[in-house]
């Protein structure tokens, strides 16, 4: 993604004012997906892309009690456009370190308009929820991993999206069990709502 569009899209939530400038770029950024939403972010963001909660077709997210007026969404495309980071932590589920890659949960954050978040609540499809700082997000580099090993993640696996860093570059963390490592990383994200 060019750095056009990339600030594009981090400025949704000014897109009514871009708009009337003349900036057609702004709108085609902030357009809701064509592929299968993935990825929903609510609470602290910018215009969104798409509108409220359907209590009718919105059925997991109506289980597990969310309620928005708007939303900005992204399906595999979306965040694959956004710049990849590569990581290597070593992982609870075999001891192995493992190649994880996607794109920064900040720069997702800017894209949907909630760059100024303080809290980010990070919710699975299993309902395993966890608030994270976003200086915290900064400070260990979190990613909405897309690929394993190179490979994207499937559902029914760790994916099709997992929020993780890469502990094994922080102290603090090595000096814990491996287990105990992940536990502000949900794998099956489907929901991140920014606060202020």
């Amino acid at each position: 993604m060019d750095k056009r569009n990339f600030i594009a899209a981090t400025l949704c939530g000014l897109s009514s004012v871009a708009l009337a400038a003349g900036k057609d770029d702004v709108s085609k950024s902030c357009a809701a997906p064509a592929g299968p939403t993935l990825l929903t972010i609510t609470g602290a963001i910018g215009a969104g892309n798409r509108g409220a909660l359907d209590a009718a077709l919105d059925q997991l997210m109506v289980k597990q009690k969310l309620v928005f007026e708007r939303a900005h969404v992204f399906d595999f495309s979306t965040l694959s456009s956004l710049p990849r980071q590569t990581i290597k932590p070593t992982l609870e589920y075999d001891e192995q370190q493992h190649l994880l890659q996607g794109p920064l949960i900040s720069d997702v954050l800017a894209a949907a308009g909630a760059a100024n978040a303080n809290n980010i609540l990070l919710r699975a499809i299993d309902g395993y929820v966890v608030m994270v700082s976003a200086a915290d997000i900064r400070r260990y580099g979190f990613i909405i991993a897309t690929h394993l090993d190179g490979k994207p993640l499937p559902l029914g696996g760790l994916g099709p999206l997992w929020a993780v860093y890469d502990a094994d570059r922080f102290p603090e963390m090595m000096e814990r069990p491996v287990s105990a490592r992940f536990a502000l990383c949900p794998w099956g994200i489907y929901h991140i709502e920014a606060r202020l």
